[in-house]
């Protein structure tokens, strides 16, 4: 039995500057992936074949995701105290 049924995860973060997460993020998107910002969230949506990829393209994706967070939330740190 063949099944034709796209597999889709939507992943929904927030943060302080969604924008600067979602630039930084979009180019590690493959073709399967959308980015886009909602107000102060990044929304992207993974569609794949099979679940494993899915599940693979997905946990990729939020590794991704929170490593650009993190460096946001560094640079604003360090670009908003004297030095």
């Amino acid at each position: 039995m063949t099944e034709d049924t796209t597999r889709r995860a939507t992943v929904r973060t927030t943060h302080d500057d969604a924008d600067l997460v979602a630039r930084a993020v979009r180019p590690d998107n493959t073709d399967s992936m959308t980015t886009r910002v909602e107000g102060d969230a990044v929304v992207t949506t993974v569609e794949r074949d099979d679940t494993g990829g899915l599940r693979a393209t997905t946990d990729d994706y939020v590794v991704n995701v929170t490593v650009a967070s993190e460096v946001a939330q560094h640079a604003k740190r360090h670009t908003t105290h004297d030095t």
